[in-house]
């Protein structure tokens, strides 16, 4: 976006990380739960689109709660997107789900995100903002995929029969994402998923086969050791579609299946370009 001219700012809760933003020439500023925007008039001042990716906690959205009332009042406002995930639709046992599916919950997580979605929304139906909702299967790309578990010794094959899962590439996000500004249509909830639901550990076996490595084994569900977080993950079970992106705003997808996904974060391991960005980040985050 920034080689289309446009003017980037952005918010970070890491010193070293807003360091590194400034440096790229993006207006980076200092925001967390406990420390709302210092100006919020002058940094949000002549927005014209703005991505909310705040994740929320018991009490809602971070962003809603500190600065919901600055945003309605930024005259500039053209478009709004709110990230948010497909865990808002539950447990469907392997069925499908649209976005005008119902939306159910059956985790924290998940209750969390529909309380922050129905934040958002209620500025769009009490102050027109100009809201676009994005709920995003799970996220990997180059640094955080298959490839970074599987190396690290971390991977693991677990089997609950009948498991799919659905994911989505970063670049299909962002390209969603520019395609809804493009096409804005204020009130609409969006899935950005891939076209192929899998078992997680048949992304694993993959993997391992594209690195030379020995998968690790097979671990039945009932049988494995899990963290409460991880376990949640295996309490969804649908095929997320994600026809209305490719309907309403022309979204063809670079990744619509894992491998070919996978296959491009290895072949963005040799981009001097994301190498460096990659050092970067993890220079940063240490």
């Amino acid at each position: 976006m920034r080689a289309g001219g446009w003017d980037i700012g952005g918010t970070t809760r890491d010193l070293e990380k807003r360091s590194f933003l400034r440096s790229k020439g993006i207006k980076a500023h200092l925001f967390d739960y406990e420390h709302p925007l210092g100006d919020p008039y002058f940094i949000l001042d002549g927005t014209t689109h703005l991505l909310i990716s705040t994740p929320p906690d018991d009490a809602g959205d971070p962003t809603f709660h500190m600065h919901a009332q600055d945003i309605v009042r930024i005259p500039t406002l053209e478009w709004v997107g709110y990230l948010s995930t497909t865990g808002v639709y539950g447990d469907r046992d392997g069925g499908s789900v649209d976005e005008y599916s119902e939306i159910r919950p059956n985790s924290k997580r998940g209750s969390r995100r529909v309380r922050a979605e129905n934040e958002w929304y209620s500025l769009f139906q009490h102050y027109g903002l100009p809201l676009h909702i994005f709920r995003l299967a799970g996220i990997y790309g180059p640094g955080r995929s298959a490839l970074d578990s599987v190396r690290a010794g971390v991977a693991r094959r677990i089997n609950k029969p009948g498991q799919v899962f659905n994911r989505i590439h970063v670049e299909d996000i962002v390209q969603t994402l520019v395609a809804s500004m493009a096409r804005p249509n204020p009130g609409a909830a969006y899935n950005l998923s891939d076209d192929d639901p899998v078992p997680s550990w048949e992304v694993i076996t993959y993997t391992c086969e594209l690195l030379g490595i020995t998968p690790p084994p097979i671990i039945p569900y009932n049988e494995a050791d899990m963290a409460p977080i991880t376990r949640s993950f295996y309490s969804d079970n649908k095929r997320v579609l994600n026809d209305r992106i490719k309907r309403e705003l022309g979204v063809t997808l670079k990744y619509p299946d894992y491998k070919k996904g996978i296959d491009a974060c290895l072949a963005a391991e040799n981009d001097p370009s994301m190498q460096a960005m990659m050092e970067n980040l993890s220079a940063s985050e240490d």
